[in-house]
């Protein structure tokens, strides 16, 4: 039974477990990850068809606890502890909630003191007593409820008889003083100084891309050393960029994974040329910014950028955060007159059906289906790939984008990143 710390508004903790208000999605799997044979089960809930409309969940059946990520930002909003019987409890170092102590009202009022007038809702029949960032819920009976300012609905001290106190049925851990308007905090401190990728710009001229322009911001109270005044430094990466220039500009990735094979190459006009390549491209994995690069293995030069939207349901979901990524495509290059209709900005929350109306009809798209080499069943299906210009979109089926692959044309020399040559769409 794990014996775990209740703090308000911030999180619940242990020596080994660390759920944190605020921690990304792939983080709270990393702990739970972390503690193989001491938590045991898990199960991952989440909307298939309208995966924004609902949150992400992470219950711990066999500990009692949820916990409720928001939807867009794949950050911890709630902590529920939904069976108190399967864990336990303590506040400031002092049990309130194990086998010896029952959590009853008493008891938290002892445990953690005085607070407002907890709400009757008579339809739950449900007493929710609640402080800053905590909230219990008592089941209560009708006919033990006294009124309070002549009002049924905010109560009092309970008065029950002897030895019928209730015990507390749920507790929600949350940011601020309502659970029912609460938000998932900022991502927690890192105890590494690290710079956080607040947004990504993708780089056009014309037709083409030229690279991407991130927004970097040092994460919690770091302070950086390139802007003062807002702790934001700009740094772009662009197609023919080196080694030393990527590196320079975002800092090493988390991981170099270099390719083994290339299942598009079929696609490609000189697919049937055997030719035997005694190099490998590689790419460089930034998953907390949900970047992938990809550079040539003869150049050592950028020739690939792959964004990923990190949406449940996907293949590779939970192995990057989600891109900030902002992409301005459509319209034609140098045309008189430029129809706002025929240009499109697109995000990580755009669906594939409001690009596809503005780009007009594509070509018929490649049927992806992702397998490890180890594992080759995919529970989740296989994905569409559709081209436009140097852009592939992959769209998973629920019409959500699973990533955007943008790529150098092979014979082609990078476009320049300079202000003064770039025409935007």
């Amino acid at each position: 039974m794990l014996e775990l710390e209740v703090i308000p508004e911030h999180g619940l903790t242990s020596e080994n477990i660390e759920f944190i208000l605020g921690t990304h999605f792939s983080t709270a799997i990393a702990c739970i990850q972390n503690q193989v044979g001491v938590i045991k089960g898990v199960e991952i809930s989440y909307c298939d068809k309208e995966p924004l409309e609902y949150d992400l969940t992470i219950k711990l059946t066999h500990d009692g606890i949820k916990l409720v990520f928001d939807s867009l930002t794949q950050r911890l909003k709630i902590i529920e502890i939904y069976d108190l019987s399967l864990v336990r409890l303590k506040y400031c170092d002092l049990l309130f909630n194990c086998p010896d102590v029952s959590p009853t009202i008493e008891q938290i009022d002892q445990s953690f003191g005085a607070t407002r007038p907890g709400v009757y809702d008579p339809d739950r029949q449900i007493f929710t007593l609640t402080f800053r960032g905590l909230a219990f819920e008592f089941p209560a009976e009708t006919r033990f409820q006294p009124s309070y300012g002549g009002s049924k609905r905010e109560l009092g001290k309970l008065q029950f008889p002897p030895g019928e106190s209730p015990s507390v049925s749920n507790l929600a851990i949350y940011m601020g003083n309502s659970l029912a308007e609460c938000s998932a905090p900022p991502l927690p401190p890192s105890h590494i100084p690290t710079l956080v990728c607040k947004s990504l710009q993708v780089i056009r001229s014309g037709k083409r891309t030229c690279g991407l322009s991130f927004t970097l911001e040092p994460s919690g109270d770091v302070r950086s050393s390139y802007n003062q005044r807002t702790g934001a430094v700009i740094r772009k990466v662009g197609f023919g960029d080196s080694v030393q220039d990527v590196m320079s500009a975002i800092g090493a990735p988390s991981r170099v994974f270099y390719k083994s094979e290339d299942k598009m190459k079929i696609h490609s006009p000189n697919a049937h040329r055997k030719t035997a390549s005694l190099k490998s491209d590689y790419f460089y994995n930034y998953f907390q910014m949900g970047l992938d690069v990809l550079m040539d293995a003869r150049s050592n030069t950028v020739k690939k950028f792959i964004l990923h939207t990190n949406f449940p349901g996907h293949y590779n979901f939970n192995m990057y955060h989600r891109c900030e990524f902002n992409l301005e495509v459509g319209g034609e290059l140098g045309s008189v007159s430029q129809n706002l209709d025929n240009f499109v900005n697109i995000t990580p929350l755009t669906k594939w059906d409001i690009v596809s109306n503005v780009l007009g009809p594509c070509e018929r798209p490649v049927v992806l289906n992702r397998a490890s080499s180890t594992n080759t069943t995919n529970p989740f299906g296989s994905t569409f790939c559709y081209g436009y210009q140097d852009i592939i979109f992959e769209v998973m089926p629920n019409g959500h984008l699973a990533s955007v692959s943008l790529y150098l044309p092979q014979g082609m020399c990078p476009l320049s990143m300079s202000e003064d040559e770039i025409v935007n769409l």
